[in-house]
């Protein structure tokens, strides 16, 4: 395995924890509200966009496409938080830190797991075109909105949760790829 990997790991999920901290300054966690399906939707719209301008090689809003995969990274990693603690329409309020605690926890975990695949397969992703990233990221996203109509059941499949951390890990991949590290 590239020793490099791991670092540039931190050094994006460096970058989208950072982003994640001034929005949880700015917003708190209103996110806490949201059921998963609905934080789903939010990543198949980034992942959407993504594939679309991927495909019309021109795109309209100016803004650069690493927000949307860093996007993705943040709406993943709220979505393990809420698989862990629920949504909730009630006490939506989760102070700060024990947001960016259970986020550094649910990082710590989909790292290993990257480790370890990486091990595995020999770090195939260096190889891969990003585009590749967005399908593979909305093909997770569809077995997991099938999942979801399954409340949540899978007969042999991963869960969720699984599905999430893939996607987090192809998005940290396509912003390693197009060099958001620096």
């Amino acid at each position: 395995m590239n020793p490099q990997t791991a670092t540039e790991f931190d050094q994006v999920i460096a970058r989208c924890r950072a982003l994640f901290v001034k929005k949880a300054h700015d917003y708190g966690t209103a996110w806490r509200i949201l059921r998963t399906a609905s934080l789903t939707d939010q990543i198949f719209i980034k992942a959407s966009r993504i594939r679309s301008i991927e495909e019309k090689g021109t795109q309209k809003i100016a803004d650069d496409l690493s927000g949307e995969f860093v996007g993705m990274v943040n709406y993943c990693l709220m979505a393990l938080i809420q698989l862990e603690l629920g949504s909730t329409t009630t006490n939506t309020s989760l102070p700060a830190e024990q947001a960016i605690v259970l986020y550094d926890k649910e990082v710590a975990h989909t790292k290993q797991l990257m480790l370890d695949k990486n091990h595995d397969y020999g770090e195939a992703w260096r190889d891969m075109r990003i585009a590749s990233f967005t399908d593979l990221i909305l093909m997770k996203l569809l077995r997991i909105k099938q999942i979801e109509e399954n409340a949540g059941k899978t007969l042999v499949s991963e869960g969720i949760d699984a599905n999430y951390r893939d996607i987090l890990n192809y998005a940290v991949f396509a912003l390693i790829k197009s060099g958001y590290t620096v």
